[in-house]
């Protein structure tokens, strides 16, 4: 699915050169459950918005489903979004006016579905993540927990190739980050790929491999060591 062959990003002003990312090699297979993982400004967050196609590298090929997309326009990065890659955020992202079943709909006003087709998938992604009694909830009637699975309910609606999770449970108590953290480790297992950015060895457990970045190198890639969790939120 995804292949980065010397992939560099530099940022620069006009007195400061900073590399971000230095000639990163990787490759992820679809169905993998991948945790990037490092210190503070190892280059986490600019490797994940790359992938997002937020940013673009400065240098080097980025291949998503056998597409270079290392040179897409601004435009051209956005279609790719909205049709193939979902998003969950640290700070679940939801607008306030909306109901979840709203906050959920979103990301298919991008897209050419029919109102039955989209009430219809919007209703069986709530049921697939176990928030559908609360569809008519505003985001603060909601704990965090429950928040969270509207933001993962949002990612998936559009049916994407891939889930990039930054932080998912950064804002969580422990009890619903392992209720978020199992939920994404099931739907990686009905196959969906999963990327995420965290601090949490813990959370990093739930993953398949483990990517560490330091200095905006990848230090280690490795297969995670831990039996995975089986209990399902």
């Amino acid at each position: 699915m995804i292949k980065l062959s010397q992939l560099n990003r530099v940022f620069r002003t006009h007195e400061v050169e900073t590399t971000a990312l230095d000639s990163i090699n990787l490759t992820v297979s679809d169905g993998e459950f991948v945790a990037i993982m490092g210190p503070s400004g190892c280059g986490k967050s600019t490797l994940l918005s790359i992938l997002g196609l937020l940013d673009g590298p400065s240098s080097g090929s980025y291949l998503f489903d056998g597409t270079e997309v290392s040179g897409f326009s601004e435009q051209q990065m956005a279609n790719l979004r909205k049709a193939s890659i979902g998003f969950v955020f640290q700070s679940f992202n939801l607008i306030d006016e909306l109901t979840v079943f709203e906050n959920v709909a979103l990301p298919l006003q991008y897209q050419n579905v029919s109102k039955a087709e989209l009430n219809q998938r919007v209703e069986e992604i709530l049921k697939r993540v176990g928030i559908d009694h609360r569809a008519d909830h505003l985001p603060q009637q909601l704990s965090g927990g429950q928040q969270q699975r509207v933001a993962v309910a949002r990612a998936l609606v559009i049916n994407p190739k891939l889930i990039l999770a930054d932080e998912p449970t950064g804002n969580l108590d422990s009890k619903n980050s392992q209720e978020v953290m199992a939920m994404l480790r099931e739907l990686n297992r009905e196959g969906t790929t999963v990327i995420m950015v965290t601090h949490s060895e813990t959370e990093g457990d739930y993953a398949d491999r483990v990517v560490r970045l330091l200095d905006g190198r990848i230090l280690v890639d490795k297969a995670s060591q831990v039996t995975q969790p089986s209990h399902v939120a």
